[in-house]
This record gives C-alpha cells, structure tokens and sequence, in this order.
C-alpha cells in the first residue's frame, strides 16, 4: 500500500502541473474534474471511466496479521472464527454489568434518581450489516448482525446508559438533518374552527392539491369522488399509506383536486400532497419515520422517451438480414 500510495501522490502532482496549479493544494475534486477534462469518456458506467483516487478508498481494507512468528494467535478469541465480533458482544456484556453494579451502588447510597439521565438517540439508526462488515473486517451473518442489535438494544434500555454513550455511538450513524431543516406547512383555520393544511404534489405530469382537515371522520373526496375513485386497489392503498403510517386515519379529512396523467401518476401525486399536509400535524420523529419510508421525497422518475431509430425507448426494429 506504501508504493501504491506513492504513486497516487506522483501522479496527483502530475496532473496538477498539466493543469498549472499547485500541486500541495490540489484537492480530490480537482484531480477529478482534470481527469474529466483531459480524459472524456462516453462510457455509461462511472466505475468503467477513468479515474484517480486514493488507495486506501479503492482496495479493501484488510485484517492485520493474525499471527506471531512463533505460530501463536494474536487475538485470545481468534479460534471462534469471528474474534471482532465477539470480543464487541464481550464488550457489550461487560459494560452492561459495569452500569447494573453502578445502579446497585447508587441504590443502596439513595442517589439512583438523582444520576438517571435520558440518553437520546432520535438522531441516529444502528450501523447496517454492512457497515458493521466493513467496521469489524469480518464476514458478519443475518443471525450474528441481528444478536448484535439485540445486545445493544438491552444496553441502551438500562437507566443509566447515558455513561457508555461515546461506546454505543461509535455503532450508530447520524441520520440526515432532515428533520432539523423540513419546515412543515403552517395550518389554518377554515370557518367552522377545524385546522386545515394545503398542499400540492406532482408526478409525472400529473398535480394534485389537497385540502387536509383536523379534526375529521375519515373521508377522502377525490375530483367529488371517494377512493372510487380509483378502480385498482393498489392505488387506494398507495393514498393510504402515509395516514396509516401516522396513525391518523379517521381522525383527519382528505380533499383532492387532481388533474392530468394517467392513475399512477394521480395516485402518486395526491399521496406525496397529503404527505407532505400531514407533517404539520405529526412529531419530528414521525417526521423522520415518514422520510425513511420515502413519504416526503418526490419520485422525479418520467416516461422515456423515444429514440431515433428505435421503435420505442428500448424495444428495437426486428432486424432481418434478408
């Protein structure tokens, strides 16, 4: 990894000579758009294209040796086959006795109310099993990856997990600001008192706005129409969703106004409309539930068109040679 590295940083400077910069501040975006500029490629895939990048972020990393020159393992779990893993699940154990010996302690001198804290972990998800592939450098199962989050699941529920914090983050990530950036519509008030929320959605070339009231007794008007609306159950399924996700369903009044495109593109666009209303009457953990399910993302896919040549967008011209 030392010479491929060296050769990183040789050809790194190349490139910033041959483009007149200087070299000891040309950044991995630089070295991208020099190989861009100096290398087009048609090629579809990113991966088959020219590149540069660092060593370290192209080859996989590896574990260290394993053994002594004397033929004795490293590792005191090495013969379980997965020694990483198993020495987290040690860990694990270990610190969740530490915390019952110290609420044990703090019982018996009456200061246990006083030292419970609320650990908060709204903003961050456990580690995929990927992830913890990559953290651990080892071939982790399904059966493994999900002990591994029960074991940390029993951690965090005990009083005074709040101590092992800086342990139990270093196997969560951060989810996106989303929740700290969405600003959700302001509700109003119509003339009978009820709290109303007005949005509009799109897809493809359909819009949709939608009135949503609240309280409500659950009905879902559509163009004067009900869910009837719709002849395929699965689009009545699909305008449902984000008021069974939320819990909401009979306690709030849809109305939709759509135009334009086909049922699905319809569907699509009134249900990211009510999703998008219903934020104002939800928590931000809701919130964030609703953007992981793909609720407040905008689908921007369209109907391809067609190319020249080419009977459809993909389908082709029988080809006779005679």
């Amino acid at each position: 990894m030392t010479s491929e590295v060296a050769d990183y940083e040789i050809g790194k400077r190349h490139l910033a000579n041959i483009m007149g910069e200087d070299p000891d501040s040309f950044t991995q975006q630089d070295v991208d758009r020099a190989i861009e500029y100096l290398l087009p490629s048609g090629l579809f895939d990113k991966k088959a294209r020219p590149m540069l990048k660092n060593p370290y972020e192209i080859f996989p990393k590896r574990k260290a040796a394993q053994f002594g020159l004397d033929g004795r393992p490293y590792h005191w779990m090495y013969f379980t086959t997965l020694p990483n893993y198993y020495n987290v699940l040690y860990e694990i154990s270990w610190k969740l006795e530490g915390l019952k010996s110290l609420e044990d302690k703090l019982r018996s001198e009456g200061k246990f109310e006083e030292e419970v804290k609320q650990l908060n972990l709204g903003g961050s998800k456990w580690l995929s099993q990927n992830n913890v592939k990559d953290k651990l450098v080892e071939n982790i199962q399904d059966k493994e990856y999900n002990h591994f989050v029960v074991m940390m699941e029993r951690l965090i529920s005990h009083p005074l997990a709040y101590k092992e914090e800086n342990f139990i983050m270093d196997y969560r990530v951060n989810l996106s600001d989303f929740s700290m950036n969405f600003k959700p519509p302001e509700a109003e008030v119509d003339s009978d008192g009820r709290l109303y929320v007005q949005t509009e959605g799109t897809r493809k070339s359909s819009k949709a706005t939608v009135k949503l009231y609240k309280p409500g007794t659950g009905t879902f008007t559509i163009n004067g129409n009900d869910l009837r609306y719709f002849n395929n159950f699965l689009y009545r399924e699909t305008l449902l969703f984000p008021l069974s996700l939320t819990d909401l369903i009979g306690e709030v009044d849809v109305v939709a106004h759509v135009e334009n495109g086909g049922p699905a593109g319809q569907a699509g666009a009134i249900r990211y409309a009510v999703s998008t209303a219903l934020t104002a009457f939800v928590s931000d953990d809701m919130r964030e539930q609703m953007r992981l399910a793909g609720l407040l993302t905008r689908d921007p896919r369209k109907r391809e068109r067609k190319k020249a040549g080419q009977e459809k967008a993909r389908k082709k011209f029988t080809w006779k040679k005679r």
